[in-house]
């Protein structure tokens, strides 16, 4: 069974190394272009460019998945299926129609909820007590093909996105593995999708990380957790945008402002939101790394009654 792999971060790695470990010829890795990181800009590579050089495997990097070059070195390769895990390109029909089979996407959610660009992180911020992958296949509405395998599981109190990303990520590379086998021997019904139930998971950006203090505190530590470890949940002290890595919830001091820091204290620092205090753990200041709060306190001062912001 001939496969051409599609995926560019950690999350596409397990799953490219389990088609590897059953022994599938994955004849071509694509992945997004190399980028520059770091104070240095360092042109680093891709982690699943990384990942498919270790495992011996060729690799691709068009500026444009769709151009008449790419679809011919495609065309070139003959697949039985293109599979595709959060490779960052839209795959337009020319593409999609290529492989013998089809083309199948490891889709970080249980759909038909969160389709799009973010979907671990959206229901992590909304407050969903689960999550799963859905291996489907890809139709030129976004993700909103027939679906062949989904498996849940529970999202816990102290997970946050980089836990759920680990998880899912290993469970997609498990279940990838059964669909295309199932698939290729006529072993799998596809689902439809009921469009009536679908939601959107859009792209994160750097704004919608500003807590603010006057919504609950469940709301807050979801924003929190949902947004670990980019582009990281933040908020203003005297001027300095702190981020915030990790919090605690407790019961509501009953004097102070929401925002307003009621306590510091080797437990962390307490902070009034609408209905309850938070606790942050973890916290980050400009230009710094991340520290404990138990840590940051021994050489730096918190003070009481500051309104963040």
């Amino acid at each position: 069974m001939k496969i051409v792999y599609m995926g560019t971060p950690e999350f596409a790695i397990r799953p490219l190394e389990s088609l590897h470990e059953e022994g599938f010829d994955i004849s071509l890795v694509v992945s997004q272009k190399d980028k520059p990181k770091g104070r240095g800009k360092k042109l680093l590579p891709t982690p699943v460019k990384s990942k498919a050089e270790e495992l011996n495997l060729e690799v691709f990097q068009p500026d444009n998945i769709n151009s008449e070059d790419s679809i011919k070195k495609l065309k070139a390769i003959n697949p039985d299926f293109i599979v595709v895990a959060a490779y960052g390109q839209i795959l337009k029909k020319e593409v999609l129609s290529i492989p013998k089979y089809s083309c199948i996407n490891i889709h970080a959610s249980l759909l038909p909820k969160y389709r799009g660009a973010a979907p671990i992180n959206w229901a992590i911020i909304n407050g969903e007590k689960e999550t799963g992958v859905t291996i489907m296949e890809m139709v030129e509405k976004l993700d909103a093909g027939d679906m062949y395998l989904k498996e849940s599981i529970k999202i816990e109190e102290d997970d946050d996105a980089i836990t759920i990303h680990e998880k899912l990520s290993e469970i997609g590379g498990k279940l990838i593995v059964k669909a295309l086998k199932g698939i290729y021997n006529n072993k799998i019904i596809p689902e439809s999708q009921d469009d009536s139930k679908s939601s959107y998971a859009p792209m994160l950006d750097k704004k919608m990380g500003q807590i603010n203090w006057d919504e609950s505190g469940k709301q807050i530590k979801n924003l929190i957790r949902g947004l670990k470890p980019w582009p990281s949940a933040y908020t203003f002290y005297r001027g300095n945008n702190i981020k915030v890595h990790k919090v605690e919830l407790s019961s509501k001091f009953k004097y102070g402002k929401n925002g307003e820091i009621v306590k510091v204290s080797d437990d962390g620092i307490f902070v009034n939101c609408r209905d309850s205090c938070i606790i942050i753990k973890e916290l980050q200041f400009p230009g710094k790394r991340s520290m404990d709060v138990k840590d940051f306190i021994r050489g730096n001062k918190m003070d009481i009654g500051t309104i963040l912001e």
